[in-house]
């Protein structure tokens, strides 16, 4: 239950401008959900990795490693313990840390081979790392301690964000002070155990400043892989402002796979280490930009046609007007246009930021060195005083780089939760191909101390997001984990659109299609194709216009609905499209046309449905909600509102005594109200039951007299 209180209330996915809210109810009873929540013992799963070879899911939490099934997470699940040492849980103690911090959280799992899983954790605040031997499944239920299975190797680092390179690195973004104040990129063998790294200037603020390191790609550049690069993205303090207060700004930052350190500067240091800024702002009127200055989280979309993935980055606002969330696309070749112009300089602090105009040393600072290049220059430690020298001092690049088109694709303001994490998918529809963002977002909360980021009335919490390609199924999977627990979810949710063709058409999910009978996964196929699919108008007027006239017959049944004179109702009708709009229609008889409900102070109209208050006779009908989108109108709601008489319920509640006087009324007048509250909440029974029952518990015991008082709430048969 409190996995689905506090894990998973909505997932939000969208192509651009089409976006769908899925309700987990409706997942779970679609069974496109399965939901793993393993034990009191872990919580707090922070890091994800898939091992298709093994078919396993692993999953880092507090002072455990978990080994899940591919194909249904909660199949017999492995599990290592790997705690904290506990001199090391004290010392976290007494430095004032919480208890509930002074553990081991599992911050990093990589494979490392086809028997070994590097993995590394927080140690309470004393890092450590380490392999995991997994080698047959059995042996992993035997060895759950420690000392068996992992073999820890002090770290240099609290890790916020790391990945393993091909060649066997580690390359993290981390805090290397308690404080988490001094913040680094680090690159550490794997293979060794003495610390032979590379990192960042030490306490160098126009390097990073209070980093937070949000994900690291390895990309190549060139046909040379000694050219390879490691792209990073983070955002940080900002040094480069005008401003007098804190302003956090996005940056992309760049270093050579093969950087080893200087030889007399910069020793064990980057001497290819650059950034830029990353914007995602609105344009607006008089050249005005709204920021979306804080970069939450980035993917990075390939493709099957062979040109370089795109960056999907989302970022937040730090205005105090409002808040809101954004996500930008970005262009390597723009990435990579603004590492080959003008570094950012500054003469002095009185002074602006500028171009560098004078001479750049050779080899440009941030060059990659190899003998395609220049013989001469095999390493970084050949790079002259002069390179060094410069990089030292202009780590900045000048030049912004700016979203595709120059403005987000997509914004979400005000609406009292942030988007925090995405995920990107390519899908071939009818029409052809489309990005499929999948959304992550926490609650705003206005308790900042305690960052208890509830999940309603969005997604979750720590999202960690993974699309995979499940190759004993023909489906793709979406594996979301968060504090609480792992959600399986499958990307293809065609069932939830209902039974008809204009519903699965207005969806435009290009996962879906109608097949004449059912909304159904779509499959591209090079013959002819006659399954219907509208991704990009979502239009059923062009794909369903042989099928079921939907404007005239209801999708759903008429339900039935009483309502007490001067009382209120509430008739519930949630769309499944967020495009669509809502009308209100009421018919008071069959012989009326439909009339639509316009404001009146007796009618509130809400995103859940339609608020009634103070009911009157005149207020029973029909009641229509009507779904409008793209100029396509359909009925998906019918009430049939009766009101029941005020005067006619007075007798059923006034309970008198039949024998003595004095008697206490009080508990069958209560058991009476119960049952009508049970018949309001019951739209499918009528009054006539509701009065029969309260007739038959009267007759018992009672004269002809007391009996008849019951005779005109029967004849309440015309409601």
């Amino acid at each position: 239950a409190s996995l689905l209180e506090s894990f998973l209330t909505y997932l939000t996915s969208l192509i651009y401008d089409a976006v769908w809210l899925l309700l987990l109810t409706d997942l779970l009873m679609n069974r496109s959900c399965n939901p793993f929540q393993g034990s009191s013992e872990s919580t707090s799963f922070q890091s994800l990795i898939l091992d298709e070879e093994r078919r396993k899911l692993m999953i880092g939490g507090r002072d455990w490693i978990y080994l899940l099934n591919l194909e249904n997470v909660n199949k017999n699940p492995e599990k290592i313990y790997w705690p904290a040492a506990k001199e090391r849980v004290e010392l976290c103690k007494q430095t004032g840390k919480k208890e509930a911090e002074c553990a081991n959280f599992i911050r990093v799992i990589h494979n490392f081979n086809k028997t070994h899983v590097y993995v590394c954790g927080t140690g309470a605040f004393h890092p450590v790392c380490g392999f995991i031997d997994l080698g047959l499944p059995t042996e992993v239920k035997r060895n759950k301690k420690a000392g068996d299975k992992v073999k820890p190797i002090t770290a240099q680092l609290c890790l916020s964000f790391a990945f393993k390179s091909p060649d066997d690195h580690l390359y993290a973004g981390t805090s290397s002070d308690f404080l988490g104040r001094d913040t680094a990129l680090f690159r550490s063998p794997m293979r060794h155990l003495e610390n032979q790294y590379i990192r960042t200037e030490h306490n160098n603020p126009f390097w990073l400043s209070e980093a937070k390191f949000v994900g690291m790609y390895p990309l190549p550049d060139t046909s040379d892989p000694d050219d390879d690069k490691i792209y990073i993205f983070l955002r940080e303090t900002a040094l480069d402002t005008l401003s007098s207060e804190k302003v956090i700004h996005s940056r992309v930052a760049r270093v050579c796979k093969k950087d080893v350190g200087g030889q007399r500067s910069l020793i064990n240091k980057w001497t290819t280490f650059l950034k830029a800024r990353l914007v995602c702002s609105v344009p607006g009127p008089d050249g005005y930009q709204t920021y979306f200055d804080e970069l939450q989280d980035v993917f990075l979309l390939s493709t099957n046609d062979g040109n370089p993935p795109v960056v999907y980055g989302l970022f937040t606002s730090s205005s105090s007007v409002f808040s809101g969330s954004a996500v930008c696309t970005y262009s390597l070749a723009d990435i990579r246009a603004a590492f080959n112009g003008p570094f950012k300089h500054k003469d002095s602090p009185d002074r602006y930021w500028v171009a560098y105009q004078g001479k750049i040393p050779y080899p440009r600072p941030g060059t990659c060195p190899s003998k395609s290049f220049d013989p001469m220059i095999e390493s970084t430690k050949d790079f002259s005083d002069d390179v060094i020298g410069f990089i030292k001092n202009h780590p900045m690049m000048y030049k912004t780089v700016h979203p595709i088109n120059k403005a987000p694709v997509f914004i979400q303001v005000n609406a009292g939760y942030r988007i925090t994490q995405i995920v990107a998918d390519h899908v071939i529809a009818k029409d052809g191909p489309y990005a499929v963002l999948f959304l992550g977002t926490v609650s705003n909360s206005s308790n900042t101390q305690t960052c208890q980021r509830r999940l309603t009335p969005m997604l979750l919490n720590d999202l960690l997001p993974h699309v995979i390609d499940a190759h004993s199924r023909p489906r793709k999977q979406l594996y979301i984990g968060s504090k609480d627990g792992i959600v399986q979810l499958a990307l293809e949710r065609c069932n939830t659109y209902g039974t008809s063709c204009s519903q699965c058409c207005l969806a435009r999910d290009p996962y879906c299609a109608w097949d004449g009978t059912l909304c159904s996964r779509y499959t591209p196929a090079p013959k002819r194709e006659t399954r219907r699919q509208d991704v990009k108008y979502g239009d059923p007027k062009t794909q369903c216009w042989d099928q079921e006239d939907y404007t005239r017959h209801p999708l759903t049944e008429k339900k039935l609905i009483f309502g007490m004179e001067n009382n209120s109702t509430f008739l519930e009708c949630v769309p499944r499209s967020p495009q669509t709009s809502i009308a209100w229609f009421i018919q008071r008889s069959l012989d009326d046309q439909q009339v639509e409900i316009r404001d009146a102070p007796r009618m509130i109209k809400t995103r859940l449905g339609l608020l009634l208050r103070n009911l009157q006779q005149v207020d029973a009908g029909i009641y229509y909600c009507k779904a409008v989108e793209n100029t396509f109108t359909q009925i998906i709601a019918t009430f049939h509102l009766k009101i029941i008489l005020s005067d006619l319920m007075v007798a059923p509640l006034r309970a008198e005594p039949s024998e003595g006087k004095g008697k206490d009324t009080r508990n069958g007048t209560r058991l009476r109200y119960k049952n009508l509250l049970k018949l309001l909440n019951k739209p499918g029974a009528t009054v006539n039951e509701y009065c029969e029952q309260v007739w038959r518990n009267g007759k018992r015991g009672q004269n002809g007299k007391t009996a008849a008082k019951w005779k005109s709430t029967r004849e309440f048969k015309r409601y």
